[in-house]
C-alpha cells in the first residue's frame, strides 16, 4: 500500500508483523500496532529494523490526520460487532482526507471461539466473520468511500474478503 503524497501508514492490529514487513519491502513508510505483547514482541524478533507498538484499535493512540493510510489486515474479525463502528471512527480520525484504508476479513455470518489457533498456541478468542454488505454500510457510516472489495477463495481456507476504502475528503 503507497500512500498518495507518502506518509507513515499503521498496519493495525499486526499480530508478528508479516504484513508490516511486507509493505516495508514494497517502499512503505510502515510501523506496527498490536494489542498483545506476545505478538509485539515476535514481530520485534523477527523485523528488529522496523518499529511496532503495543496499542489497541479502540483507543488508537495516534494523532488525528496523522496516518498517510492504514491496514488492518484480518485483524477487525476479533473486534464485536457493537463495537465496529468506533474502531472505524478511529481510522477515520487519524486518516488525511482522501487516505486509503485496506482491510481484509473472514467472510460469512457466524462467529466463533478459538481455542487453539496460531500456530498451536492456547487461545480464548471469538473471530467474527462477516459479509461485504455490512462492512460497506460500517464504512460509509464512518465516512469512508468504498473503492474496491473482492472475495477470495482459497484451497487452505474459508472465504475471504478485502476491501480498499478511502477516508472522504469533505
Amino acid at each position: 500500500m503507497q500512500a498518495q503524497g507518502g506518509g507513515p501508514v499503521a498496519d493495525v492490529g499486526c499480530g508478528t508483523g508479516r504484513i508490516t514487513a511486507h509493505l516495508r519491502q514494497l517502499g512503505t513508510d510502515v510501523f506496527g500496532i498490536d494489542l498483545s505483547p506476545g505478538m509485539i514482541g515476535m514481530a520485534r524478533r523477527d523485523h528488529p529494523d522496523l518499529r511496532f507498538d503495543l496499542g489497541s484499535m479502540t483507543n488508537l493512540a495516534l494523532a488525528d490526520d496523522s496516518m498517510a493510510g492504514l491496514v488492518a489486515w484480518y485483524s477487525l474479525i476479533h473486534i464485536p460487532d457493537d463495537e465496529i463502528g468506533s474502531v472505524l471512527a478511529h481510522f477515520q480520525r487519524v486518516l488525511r482526507p482522501g487516505g486509503p484504508l485496506l482491510l481484509g476479513f473472514h467472510v460469512g455470518d457466524e462467529s466463533q471461539l478459538m481455542t487453539h489457533g496460531y500456530g498451536g498456541h492456547q487461545m480464548n478468542l471469538r473471530v467474527h466473520r462477516r459479509q461485504h454488505s455490512q462492512m460497506r454500510t460500517w464504512l460509509e457510516d464512518a465516512g469512508f468511500v468504498v473503492e474496491a472489495s473482492r472475495t477470495l477463495i482459497s484451497a487452505e481456507s474459508k472465504l475471504g474478503g478485502i476491501i480498499l476504502a478511502r477516508r472522504q475528503v469533505c
